[in-house]
Formats: C-alpha cells, structure tokens, sequence
C-alpha cells in the first residue's frame, strides 16, 4: 500500500531536513521536502513541504496511528482526502510554520506549552498555488502532566477545485494525547465553522482509541470512528474496529484488525472488514 524513500538528518545541529518520496502508484511523487531551522526549543521556522498542522493523528505516521488506517476525522478534515473533494494529499501542504515548546516543568523539564502556527498555499502538495490567499493552521497545547496533551487546533483558508470555484475551509478541532509507557489513549473531535457550513454542509467527526500494552511487543487497540456528513445522525459512518499489534522489531510491524461499520449513506449500511498489514523499515 504504501512504498516510501526518504532522507532526514541535521546540519550544523541548528537545521534539520527531511525529504520524503513515495514510490508505488501510479504517480511516484514528493511527500515532504523540508528545511528546518531548530536551534531553539521555544522557536523553530519550517519552510517547504510538510503536514498540516491540524488534529494530534495528522502529522503521526503510519506506523505509530495503531489501527489499520488514519480516523476519518483525518481523512475527511485533514487533507486526506478532503469532505469538499480535495485528492488525498496525505495531510500535507506547502508553507511556512513557526513553532515551540514554552515553560519547563518538573524535574525533567519536560514542555508546558506548544504552539505551532502555519501559512500555507492551500492546494496540497506538488501543486502551484491557485489564488491569492493562504490557509492559516494552527494549534495550542498544553501538557498538564508529561505524556497528556490537551490541544485545540483551527483552519482558515480556502481550496480552489478542478472547476475554478474557490471553497472555504474553516475548522476547529479539540481533543487529547496520551502516551506512556506504551499505553495511548487518543480522542478528538473536528467540526467545520461557519464559512464552511454555509457552502458545503455541517460536517462533523469524532474518534476515540485505546492501546493497551500486553507485552513489550504485542499491544491491543480499539477504536470508535464517526463521520457525519451533514453534522447529524442521518449521516453518519460509523466503524468498531480491534487491533493487534506484533512489533517484533523496532523496524517490523504487524497488524490483523477487524473491523464492523454502519454507514448510513449506503443501502446496505452494516459490513464488516478484516485487514492484515506489515510494516518493514530498513
């Protein structure tokens, strides 16, 4: 599903790159390219291709989401595949972003604060910009205790679609992080503002995951994912799903989940999915 090349590392400890190519499809292409200036903790700037800095499972990566697949909260209000018709741009975008961690807490010092704030063209990767405007993304977080993080992210911008018409997206999302001796525990929610609503619907997703650690390399995650394409029940796609994790090696990872969904955009809303993945990195 997924064939992916890339370099990363650090100049002078003061900048970091990273460049990042996805090799299968039909269409080979550029998923990051990068350069970050990260002298300081409090402030850093990143500029070229990057992910948006919307939601806590956006910027993640595959191997570390859990479940089979991102939530469609990411999917449909994160540039995965985007509610008003955006290709997956797998949550990414070209800009400039500015952020920090604020305020050492404790004995080890981890961060109270982080921010990130963004400007981006808005039409996803690869892609010239379209008009005049930009996207601003940002999010506020607090870390009331080290591994829980608390944030509240917005979205303001609009998308040029294949017609020349130019559509607003305004977003808010909310949610928590935890993380801890590999124990996770994920919830957010996402709902388009009112610019958005007026043209296209109010859209609204939510989703909740659990990992529960058995041993050093087998963990267990369940998830509720919701997507309601009108903001009410009517609409709404739901997916149950279970996850078993076999991280045999810090660079091999399997994964067998099962999963049951009611959409009820469809005629037949209820079936079920069993999926298989493995991860290798080398």
């Amino acid at each position: 599903r997924l064939i992916r090349l890339y370099v990363d590392g650090s100049i002078f400890n003061d900048f970091k790159y990273r460049i990042q190519l996805q090799m299968n499809g039909q269409n080979p292409h550029v998923k990051d390219f990068y350069l970050e200036w990260a002298k300081y903790k409090e402030f850093s700037v990143k500029i070229g291709q990057f992910k948006r800095a919307f939601t806590f499972e956006n910027p993640m990566n595959p191997w570390d989401v859990g479940v089979g697949d991102y939530s469609f909260l990411v999917q449909k209000m994160s540039g995965m595949g985007d509610r008003l018709g955006e290709a997956n741009m797998g949550g990414r975008d070209q800009g400039i972003q500015v952020q920090g961690d604020l305020i050492p807490m404790a004995d080890d010092q981890y961060r109270l604060l982080h921010y990130q704030l963004g400007v981006y063209n808005g039409q996803g990767i690869n892609l010239a910009d379209a008009n005049k405007s930009k996207d601003i993304i940002g999010t506020l977080q607090i870390q009331p205790v080290k591994g829980l993080y608390l944030g509240a992210f917005g979205w303001k911008g609009d998308w040029v679609n294949g017609k020349g018409e130019t559509l607003k997206r305004e977003r808010f999302s909310a949610g928590l992080k935890y993380d801890v001796n590999n124990w996770t525990v994920r919830a957010e929610y996402a709902t388009a503002l009112a610019g958005e609503k007026e043209q296209s619907g109010a859209a609204d997703a939510l989703y909740v995951t659990v990992g529960v650690p058995v041993v050093d390399w087998f963990k267990v995650y369940a998830k509720w994912d919701e997507f309601r394409a009108n903001g009410k029940s009517d609409s709404s796609h739901d997916m149950y799903s279970a996850c078993l994790n076999f991280r045999l090696h810090k660079n091999l990872n399997f994964q067998l989940e099962y999963r049951h969904h009611n959409n009820k955009l469809l005629p037949k809303p209820q079936y079920n999915e069993l999926w298989f993945l493995s991860y290798i990195r080398f």
